[in-house]
């Protein structure tokens, strides 16, 4: 398998510019804080989809939610 070159410099530099996007974020709020936000941005949600009607994308919306939410929860284990 060839690779192209400086390929594993790249990659280096978007994984440090990941990291850098997260410190960003987690220096607005600690992980429980962006866990509990999650939480009502969801149940807002979850209640007004009573008003909106149906979505078809609720199952891949809640998805994305879980995810997000595991995000923090891996997140918050790390920094302990």
């Amino acid at each position: 398998m060839q690779t192209q070159p400086n390929s594993d410099e790249s990659l280096d530099s978007r994984h440090l510019a990941y990291g850098r996007e997260v410190a960003e974020l987690l220096s607005q709020s600690n992980t429980t804080t962006w866990v509990n936000d999650l939480w009502d941005i969801y149940s807002g949600y979850m209640v007004a989809q009573h008003e909106l009607g149906h979505n078809l994308r609720a199952s891949e919306i809640f998805a994305s939610f879980k995810e997000l939410v595991f995000f923090f929860q891996r997140i918050g284990e790390m920094k302990k």
